[in-house]
């Protein structure tokens, strides 16, 4: 808990008004600053973040044995996203293609990202969030993917529940479980040729469970747990120096968790 402002802010208040009324009005600014001064930094997508999530993210588009061209044109468009300039281009493009290289060490950019998120987890989820549409680019995702997503997972500290609600946010539910099924049954690699998901689904269309991550049998109170652990993650807020597409992208999964949360209020009747 900070104080500094507080105590400075009081004794200014009590020399200029030589009152408690000032005292109180001192320490009540000093209260707010030290509110401000106490809140987490948004986050800076500089070099030092450009750098491995596009290295980390040549390594997802080759750790099936190639890069096909959704995987390159998801690379291209995450450039857009995060409206990189050109030096910042010229080093995402040349970070993926270190990346694609058989002998690369994924490690080093998953160490990098993880010191990028500082232990938040609104940071470790625009990371999830951005990488998504590239792992499932070809409309499936095969196992030496999914291993290499979820170790992503494990160093940023998300579970897999998180992930299959983030990905069902992203429209990305079905090939997210098709996968995991696939994967716990050991299937052929015949088994992987699936057809592309369907495009993303409005609110109203997910299954506001997957939404929040629960299951359909979870009590009331976890839920509300839930919920509230959810909207703190992804409150746009936290999210004012993102880039543009990152904050709307924000802005649209707080309203499925919103959204998700009331349909589940309605079906329970809970307040």
């Amino acid at each position: 808990m900070r104080i500094v402002g507080k105590i400075v802010g009081g004794i200014i208040g009590f020399v200029a008004f030589r009152s408690p009324f000032g005292l109180a009005l001192g320490v009540a600014l000093g209260h707010l600053y030290d509110q401000a001064s106490a809140r987490p930094p948004t986050p800076r997508f500089g070099i030092e973040f450009i750098g491995p999530l596009f290295a980390f993210a040549g390594a997802l588009a080759k750790s099936d044995g190639r890069v096909s061209e959704p995987e390159i044109s998801a690379a291209e468009a995450l450039m857009g996203r995060l409206n990189l300039d050109p030096e910042q281009r010229r080093v995402a493009m040349a970070r993926f293609t270190v990346g694609k290289q058989p002998e690369f060490n994924n490690t080093v950019p998953l160490a990098e990202l993880r010191s990028w998120c500082r232990g938040r987890r609104d940071h470790a989820f625009i990371v999830l969030d951005l990488l998504l549409d590239l792992v499932y680019a070809e409309g499936l995702v095969v196992h030496p993917k999914l291993a290499l997503v979820q170790k992503l997972c494990s160093a940023l500290g998300v579970t897999e529940h998180e992930l299959s609600a983030l990905s069902a946010m992203k429209g990305y539910g079905p090939a997210w479980h098709r996968a995991q099924y696939q994967r716990n049954a050991r299937p052929s690699s015949r088994d992987w040729e699936q057809p592309a998901p369907p495009p993303p689904r409005q609110p109203s269309q997910l299954d506001p469970y997957e939404v929040l991550g629960v299951a359909n049998d979870a009590d009331d109170a976890t839920i509300k747990r839930a919920y509230r652990k959810l909207m703190s993650q992804h409150h746009p807020d936290k999210l004012v120096d993102a880039p543009d597409e990152v904050r709307r992208r924000s802005e649209q999964r707080a309203r499925e968790i919103n959204a998700a949360y009331e349909r589940v209020r309605e079906q329970r009747g809970l307040r």
